[in-house]
């Protein structure tokens, strides 16, 4: 009860990820489908549903199909549960990570345990934030050290070259981002996110 079921699809997210990604206009989009530009940009903001056929039409459009473009949509559900794995713990010191969102959303979250490659060097294009559920961590960003123990947490901004390691056994580190598939955009009267 409560788990995420089929849902209804939301396929606006997935017309305006292939849109963008060809670096079309909705006005050409609009002149290849034959469809209105205002039509295009409520199914892109999925105030409205296409029928089948306005939906192939769209695809065609964008070069690909309707099953494609049904295959990448969001479930249309506000709530979904991803329960913990019930597994039995690796022996071992082998580090494991798993995700916390399922699908294709606007926000990422993901739990690590145990170590990782601490040379490994990350760089995301969005902002982050990094929870130590469990355990210590050490995490190297601009060119400054962080001792990190449980409950604490660190902010990064998009952009930041960083990287981190356990320092304790069975560490948890949860980190959560702003997809990458979303594109951040600074207001520059503030310079501050929007």
């Amino acid at each position: 009860m409560g788990d995420h079921k089929e849902q209804p699809l939301r396929v606006g997210a997935a017309v305006r990820r292939r849109r963008r990604s060809l670096e079309l206009t909705l006005a050409v989009v609009a002149e290849r489908s034959g469809l209105s530009v205002p039509f295009l940009s409520q199914i892109e903001n999925d105030r409205a549903r296409p029928s089948t056929s306005s939906l192939e039409k769209v695809a065609d459009a964008l070069r690909t199909t309707a099953v494609e473009l049904l295959a990448a949509a969001d479930p249309a559900c506000s709530v979904d549960v991803v329960r913990a794995e019930v597994t039995e713990p690796a022996p071992g010191p082998e580090p494991r990570s798993r995700s916390l969102v399922r699908g294709h959303h606007q926000m990422h979250a993901s739990e690590f345990t145990g170590d990782h490659d601490a040379g490994r060097e990350f760089q995301y294009r969005n902002d982050q934030l990094m929870y130590v559920a469990d355990g210590a961590v050490e995490i190297e960003a601009e060119g400054r050290a962080y001792r990190l123990g449980r409950g604490d947490t660190l902010y990064l901004t998009g952009g930041v070259r960083h990287r981190w390691r356990a320092t304790v056994p069975d560490t948890r580190v949860v980190v959560v981002a702003v997809a990458e598939h979303i594109e951040a955009v600074r207001d520059r009267d503030r310079g501050r996110k929007r």
